[in-house]
């Protein structure tokens, strides 16, 4: 969060409400709410969870200034008990999450969190910012990975991006997602995310020739050029000029790494260039493509035959331009009430709006032969799952389909990352957090991750947590 004190960053009615729990008495009282998403972008089968370092960052730096208060003084809506309050804050909730770069599926907890209700309820809308920003952009990252089937994709999209921390942090989720590294300097030095980048239009027309300035930058960077051929011509000019100078390399006991296509039919192009690069003997030279890419063009280049080795993505992929909503929301679930467990519903006439009420722990269940994804099962808090006994899972919407599991493993996706207000989880670094994902998307059957009309990855409940909601809906209509 580069030291920057965001605890203002809410909506308003957060405040609204605090101060309202507060007059009224109710703002101890222990509330759970689960941040979950109701649909995959882009009608995918799949997403990848980002942006819990950021979340345990601003839940680390929570803390009214003198200025904060002020601002609120003066909106003279707000009591000085509370203002007190606030100048004293102290966060005091238990956080789960469940890890950057899990495939995370539609309708259970990404997050949970278990506190005053006060507090909990007040940390709403940096909780959804970053889950959905970076969550976002790391599926759209990873639905273009999987479309390059094995060539690298660089994220290039900083200038498109929406502000300059969606440009920042859009880099981190898109490496997360798989992308090799990213055009932003400033996510390479925050991060790690490697930093990746040669020239621009601007350094070929400087000079007064395409070859004068292929050659000054070959002169300054003998063993690492990239050389950018279509600000003239492609092949008239770009690829002939981009020989001679790796020639040249070539006598001065150096190799040129390759060179970037930016406009123009890239298909053709790449093709064109590279026959007129191996006919050099340059088969070594790789051709790096640009120019409004998404995982769709991508997939189309491939199977035409592109001689692309690499992709550079900018707007579409750091703006998820296709659908740039993830859609995450923050729902009440539960509140305790003499120690009890009170489970709470949102009720919709839209049935997908419907809430799953209480305190609920997310499983994935996996095949102990393939080592794939079978389902997820949203259970209630206390309930385990004995991977040692079969065990029936069921369509919670069309309950006559159910099938039982004997041969599987099941694990808690979610783990603790605040105890009382204080941090107890660790959170990896970038690249472990890359390798991670990669590893956890191995689980997930090629089916799913279709770009169009993915099999649907089941999400279901639990016997005990479908019949609680069942019970509340009941008594609801029948009021």
């Amino acid at each position: 969060m580069n030291n920057r004190n965001l605890t203002m960053l809410v909506d308003f009615y957060e405040l609204t409400m605090a101060n309202g729990f507060f007059e009224n008495g109710r703002g101890n009282e222990i509330a759970y709410f689960d941040m979950f998403f109701r649909k995959v972008p882009d009608n995918a089968g799949y997403a990848v969870m980002a942006g819990v370092q950021q979340v345990i960052e601003y839940l680390n730096a929570l803390e009214f200034t003198d200025e904060d208060i002020e601002y609120l003084r003066s909106k003279n809506m707000f009591c000085e008990d509370f203002l007190e309050y606030l100048k004293n804050f102290h966060f005091e909730c238990d956080v789960w999450a469940i890890p950057e770069g899990t495939p995370i599926f539609p309708n259970e907890p990404l997050i949970t969190v278990k506190g005053p209700a006060i507090q909990a309820q007040f940390i709403e809308t940096m909780i959804l910012l970053t889950v959905n920003h970076q969550s976002l952009i790391a599926t759209k990252a990873n639905r273009i990975v999987e479309a390059a089937q094995g060539r690298p994709v660089m994220e290039f999209g900083s200038r498109r991006a929406q502000g300059y921390d969606g440009a920042i942090y859009g880099a981190r989720a898109a490496y997360i997602g798989g992308c090799a590294g990213t055009a932003c300097a400033i996510s390479d030095r925050d991060f790690g995310v490697s930093a990746l980048g040669t020239m621009a239009h601007s350094w070929i027309q400087l000079f007064p020739t395409e070859l004068e300035a292929f050659r000054a930058y070959a002169k300054v960077y003998p063993d690492s050029c990239t050389l950018l051929i279509d600000t003239y011509s492609v092949l008239k000019s770009g690829v002939p000029n981009a020989i001679t100078v790796f020639k040249e390399l070539e006598a001065q006991g150096h190799k040129g790494v390759g060179v970037r296509i930016d406009s123009g039919d890239i298909a053709y192009l790449s093709k064109k260039a590279r026959k007129m690069f191996d006919e050099a003997g340059l088969d070594y030279i790789k051709i790096v493509a640009s120019n409004s890419l998404d995982e769709f063009i991508i997939r189309d280049l491939i199977v035409q035959g592109a001689k692309i080795d690499s992709f550079g993505v900018g707007e579409r992929l750091v703006t998820s331009k296709s659908e740039p909503v993830f859609g995450g929301v923050y729902k009440l679930a539960a509140v305790e009430e003499n120690g009890e467990l009170i489970p709470k519903i949102k009720i919709s006439e839209n049935i997908v709006k419907i809430t799953n009420p209480s305190y609920k722990k997310v499983w994935r269940l996996f095949d102990n032969g393939s080592g794939k994804a079978i389902a997820d099962v949203i259970t209630l808090a206390d309930e385990i799952i004995d991977d040692s006994k079969p065990y029936t899972i069921f369509d919670p919407e069309q309950t006559y389909k159910k099938t039982t599991l004997t041969d599987f493993t099941a694990k808690q996706l979610q783990v603790q990352i605040f105890e009382k207000g204080k941090c107890i989880y660790n959170s990896p670094d970038v690249e472990t957090i890359r390798a991670y994902c990669r590893e956890q998307l191995e689980t997930i059957w090629d089916e799913v991750k279709r770009f169009e009309n993915p099999h649907e990855y089941y999400v279901d409940l639990s016997q005990p947590l479908w019949e609680l909601k069942n019970r509340l809906l009941s008594e609801h209509f029948s009021r």
